[in-house]
């Protein structure tokens, strides 16, 4: 019996039907904390598996067909919205986010979810290249470092396109976020923060030793040294090379307080 339907193309839609894919998504549902907010629920590949946690689910869905079939299915603990995430007012109340991202929105739903409060672990399944590229793998992206002082990102395991219907282009990827207990830049800094890395991402120069003293024109040169030096960053390296902490501390020393 088919219980999986065919996904509407212009709303990007790729259902997950892989067993092993869905019981390693539930697996890392299962490790955070909280009530559980779907996004894009589709037919319940994941809403009804992750039932089985018995925690309180609200399961949001944008195709209003798909929406009424699943409310027939869910158990009492799960409510069903029927409603665009991009557009919908998440409780301030601690939650953990969760869901198969549509592909072609993947960009706009995470810079969605990352101005959003409230939720304390987020638990994504996007496309291979952008999972790889938001928890750092072969250094960090501008998007990853302008919110790495709050959030922890993580790779958990690829997902090959067969564990879709219909079948994408691409490879999917799961990939965890959390938010941090101690953020590594006091939130009232972030507008600042986030000029500063888009201004080393996009300076100019052979590497950091060039492009930092243009991004942070009111360090002395010596002190850009100094901290290339105290972090062993190599003068040539790129913006990539850099980890949280020492962008946190780059924020610090334009202050006037990092180290170097």
């Amino acid at each position: 019996m088919r219980t999986q339907r065919p996904g509407r193309h212009e709303l990007g839609q790729n259902f997950l039907t892989d067993p092993k894919v869905v019981a390693a998504f539930v697996d890392l549902v299962a490790a955070t904390d909280g009530p559980v907010i779907e996004i894009g629920a589709g037919d319940g590949a994941l809403t009804l598996p992750l039932q089985r946690l018995g925690r309180p689910i609200t399961a949001i869905e944008i195709d209003h067909r798909r929406a009424a079939r699943l409310a027939r299915r869910a158990g009492p603990s799960t409510e069903v919205v029927r409603a665009d995430f991009l557009r919908f007012r998440a409780p301030a109340a601690p939650h953990v986010l969760a869901g198969n991202l549509p592909f072609h929105l993947t960009t706009a739903m995470l810079r969605r979810i990352l101005r959003a409060p409230g939720w304390t672990d987020a638990v994504l399944l996007v496309q291979w290249e952008v999972a790889r590229r938001r928890a750092g793998v072969g250094g960090a992206t501008m998007m990853t470092a302008q919110w790495w002082p709050w959030y922890e990102f993580g790779l958990a395991e690829r997902v090959p396109a067969a564990a879709f219907r219909p079948r994408p282009g691409v490879d999917g990827g799961l990939l965890t976020i959390a938010r941090r207990a101690r953020p590594l830049v006091d939130a009232a800094d972030r507008a600042r923060y986030q000029r500063l890395v888009e201004r080393v991402f996009t300076g100019r120069g052979r590497g950091l030793a060039e492009i930092l003293p243009n991004a942070v024109p009111d360090v002395p040169r010596r002190r850009v040294r100094g901290w290339l030096r105290h972090h062993g960053v190599a003068p040539t390296a790129l913006p990539k090379a850099l980890t949280a902490e020492q962008w946190a501390d780059l924020h610090r020393l334009r202050d006037g307080a990092g180290t170097g």
